[in-house]
């Protein structure tokens, strides 16, 4: 007879309360996912014998070669593979002279060693594999010489030169900055860039608001326009001037200045009230929603739809949904470094296993959201080298404050995640790949992308830590579209895709697919696809043109309905705090 467990609620609480409580000390991170990384790692590394020798012998060969280069200094020498690049080089001159360059060779060598020996033991989960090397790699960036005032001689001479002004201003910065996190007042004397100022200017309407979203209908420039409109979903994590920063990076004024019919989704900054709002309400709320209104708008014209990170994500997931239902109102799909396969998700999946998403879980839980300064805490430890300690050096170290530009103010500008659609969009999409796998259920069916016919773009970036390229290129592998167009540009998840055509240093591959041709393999595709230089924005609205009707005259502005009253762009939403 077996006896079942009672149910008690206030257990489950105390559980949850504690773990909340104990998220404040650890950035967020399980104590508990992180102690079986490392009993993974230690446990069998104390069981391999021979993986122990091999560390101890590199670590010795590696202390060998650290001293054979202190006695034969040889200035100018490439970093090996294990440094990071980052605004904290060894580039000034005076890391060549001793002591320094000892300080600079050890640190280099460390690094080798951690990379190549001490993370790869036979036997370990991949993922703790993964997990440990990311650790390492952070504490070693603490102990970095460039990261310290008395072991920097850039830092040790501007000190000198400036009697220590460069430390007083830096003193002052860290003050404004924890006055900015306790929420104080905080004085700025530059101003700084303003939405519907500088930034998300296109002049535009809301023409629907809803309790998710608002939707903008931007004015015509031209005296014809393309038939088929153009409907942009950005990620629900960012606000979407992202794409209509200034105007000479908007990608929105592009194509309205080229005569298209241009419409965004403006997401809502969701609070406690919103807690329990889905991951299939952003999809019947925000991409449903909008295909209606702007078929409202221009009926019985098709509309190119663009998703942009996790806006494409659920782009995929709506027209899979409306292929399924034998919904055709839509006649192309862009996606922009976005992911359908999330096997090989970036480094974010250093973050997602079942043991760190039960420990999230209860910590937003008592939020009601996911907080702005906890999403950027992942992404900056991703990229510490450049978002922590080469803030700290410039700004705390070196009392510079860098003027902040368009891209850097969007970043600043951060969202929240409802409680339950964050928790199902990563349990569902990262940790089980629902989607992918055909699991994934829109209106209580499943849907799959091999139900997607219309012709689709696809973008990836190569410095992509978000939506690693190869992961993005998976869309082939399920896809039974008329035709893939992959381009592959330079450039990073956001930088890559504001690339706006006059942007110095930028390149791109493209290639088509059609229907019936074999798969290449990403490194194929790579290898046998000559790079092009300029933006990839030229030929995508080529893209876009070739796939459209007629030109004629500018439709009508949209009537607004919905929720409150209409107001101008850049509307209502992005303004929420």
């Amino acid at each position: 007879m077996t006896r079942e467990r009672p149910e008690n609620r206030a257990f489950q609480e105390l559980d949850s309360l504690w773990h909340a409580v104990q998220g404040r000390w650890t950035m967020n991170f399980s104590p508990v996912a992180t102690g079986l990384a490392f009993s993974d790692w230690l446990l069998h590394l104390a069981n391999s014998p021979g993986t122990q020798a091999a560390l101890w012998t590199g670590f010795w060969g590696l202390a060998a070669e650290a001293l054979a280069e202190g006695a034969s200094p040889r200035p100018g020498t490439e970093a090996p593979a294990g440094r990071e690049r980052s605004r904290c080089r060894f580039d000034d001159p005076a890391w060549d002279a001793e002591p320094y360059r000892s300080m600079r060779v050890l640190y280099e060598k460390g690094c080798l060693w951690w990379e190549a020996y001490a993370t790869d033991v036979p036997g370990m989960k991949p993922r703790h594999q993964a997990f440990i090397s990311f650790i390492g790699r952070e504490m070693l960036a603490f102990y970095s010489p460039c990261n310290h005032l008395w072991t920097n001689p850039e830092l040790l001479r501007l000190t000198a030169d400036e009697g220590g002004g460069n430390l007083v201003r830096g003193g002052l910065f860290w003050m404004e900055d924890l006055m900015r996190l306790c929420g104080g007042p905080v004085r700025r004397d530059e101003p700084g860039l303003e939405v519907g100022r500088d930034l998300a200017v296109t002049p535009g309407e809301v023409i629907y608001r809803n309790r998710l979203m608002e939707l903008i209908q931007y004015r015509p420039t031209t005296k014809e326009v393309v038939d088929n409109p153009v409907l942009i979903i950005p990620a629900w994590i960012m606000k979407y001037y992202i794409l209509d920063l200034s105007p000479q990076n908007s990608m929105v004024k592009y194509l309205v200045d080229r005569g298209h019919t241009v419409f965004m989704i403006s997401w809502k900054n969701p609070g406690y009230e919103d807690r329990e709002t889905d991951l299939e309400d952003y999809i019947e709320l925000g991409v449903m929603d909008a295909v209606e209104k702007v078929e409202e708008v221009i009926p019985g014209k098709k509309v190119h739809a663009v998703g942009y990170c996790l806006g494409g994500t659920i782009l995929a997931m709506a027209a899979s949904a409306m292929a399924r239902d034998g919904d055709d109102r839509l006649k192309s799909l862009t996606f922009l470094a976005a992911q359908t396969d999330f096997t090989e998700a970036g480094e974010l999946m250093l973050f997602i296993g079942h043991a760190q998403l039960s420990f999230l879980e209860d910590i937003i839980r008592f939020q009601g959201y996911l907080d702005t300064g906890q999403m950027a805490a992942a992404f900056q430890m991703l990229r510490a080298y450049d978002l922590v300690w080469g803030t700290w050096v410039n700004r705390y170290l070196k009392g510079i404050r860098e003027p902040l530009n368009d891209l850097m103010t969007w970043n600043a500008d951060a969202t929240r995640m409802p409680s339950r659609m964050h928790n199902r969009y990563l349990r569902d999409l990262f940790l089980n790949n629902d989607f992918f796998e055909g699991r994934f259920r829109v209106k209580g069916r499943p849907v799959v992308i091999s139900d997607i016919h219309e012709p689709v773009f696809l973008v990836a970036t190569e410095q992509d830590h978000v939506a690693p390229w190869t992961s993005v290129y998976k869309f082939h592998l399920s896809s039974d579209a008329r035709s893939v167009t992959f381009v592959l540009t330079r450039g990073g998840h956001n930088a890559g895709i504001v690339s706006e055509p006059g942007h110095p240093g930028r390149s791109y591959r493209i290639a088509t697919t059609r229907e019936g041709q074999r798969f290449m393999p990403p490194g194929h595709w790579y290898h046998d696809t000559p790079v092009k230089e300029g933006s990839w924005w030229v030929d995508w609205q080529k893209w876009l043109l070739g796939g459209s009707g007629k030109k004629g005259p500018p439709p009508s502005m949209g009537r607004f309905t919905g929720m409150g009253r209409g107001c101008s762009a850049p509307g209502d939403y992005v303004f929420g705090r």
